[in-house]
């Protein structure tokens, strides 16, 4: 068993250099393709991280009528904190908001005197509630009309800002749909020219597959060599996928964290090396593999 699988692997490396300019143009092409794939990774990890920088900006506020004690708006946020939609709350008393308020129009003289003048706060305790998905804010929306909350609340943001959730909710949905989409289409492109030429690869060999069947091969035995070759042809082409990728991420990441502040795509795109290239040699052996495997049974049924 030993000595066959070892000149199944003779044979496929055999295969492998009789043929190196051919081998060479499909690994050229499977490694683009892998680029490719590598590509829509990382654009998936840029939009996803897009995404939640958007959402992470929006939520809604909830205002307290003045004469709502402090004990009656903790207890509401421990409520709101059960919740599974709630995704964190912010509690800011009236003192906070004032100070707030003085230190974003500190450079303001006219506002400053005039806040300077009151005899008491005017502003009033508030919630600022972050929901885990942006389609959630409704649920908690409704939910802050319940009766025990209800008489404390003075106003709640959401119905001011309800369009423009609902409308980047729209705008999120169709980019995920869409990135999954083209996703999609470009691994089917990428396996449909990189299954063309590992045929191609192979028909160079037809006669030697000719020659085995005549002298006796098996089908298993035959085809285990150009499996062997398509496995050759996945795991070089994801190695050369990977060191094209990296300085070109390496490169990119200063301007994209000039354009998305919240993305380091440098780090991300170390901390995930490792799986990354796994699901690279995954791809790449797996079209390798099925490539070498379905342009084989050609040969074999003839």
């Amino acid at each position: 068993m030993i000595t066959t699988l070892l000149r199944i692997v003779k044979y496929g490396l055999q295969n492998f250099f009789r043929n190196i300019w051919l081998s060479t143009a499909t690994i050229v092409v499977m490694a683009m393709t892998l680029i490719v794939f590598g590509g829509l990774i990382m654009g998936n990890v840029i939009t996803n991280t897009i995404i939640a920088s958007i959402q992470d900006k929006i939520d809604i506020s909830v205002y307290f009528k003045n004469e709502s004690p402090e004990d009656e708006i903790l207890r509401i946020k421990s409520t709101l904190e059960t919740l599974p939609e709630v995704k964190s709350i912010e509690y800011v008393s009236k003192d906070d908001a004032l100070a707030i308020f003085k230190e974003r129009h500190k450079d303001d003289p006219t506002i400053s005197q005039a806040i300077e003048q009151l005899n008491e706060n005017p502003l009033l305790a508030s919630l600022n509630i972050k929901a885990r998905d942006s389609e959630e804010y409704p649920v908690i929306a409704g939910y802050l009309n319940n009766d025990s909350i209800k008489p404390f609340v003075n106003k709640v943001s959401y119905s001011q800002n309800a369009a423009v959730i609902n409308r980047l909710n729209k705008i999120l949905s169709i980019s995920r749909k869409g990135g999954l989409a083209l996703t999609a289409i470009m691994t089917l492109i990428a396996i449909l020219i990189t299954f063309n030429t590992v045929r191609l690869a192979i028909y160079s060999s037809r006669e030697s597959i000719n020659i085995m069947r005549l002298v006796g091969g098996s089908n298993f035995f035959i085809r285990s060599p150009f499996l062997v070759e398509g496995m050759i042809y996945g795991v070089i082409s994801a190695v050369i996928s990977l060191l094209v990728i990296t300085p070109v991420v390496y490169f990119v990441s200063p301007y994209a964290s000039i354009m998305v502040p919240e993305l380091n795509l440098w780090g991300d795109f170390l901390s995930g090396l490792i799986p990354l290239l796994f699901y690279q040699l995954l791809f790449g052996v797996g079209v390798g593999l099925v490539s070498s495997f379905i342009a084989i049974g050609k040969y074999l049924k003839d």
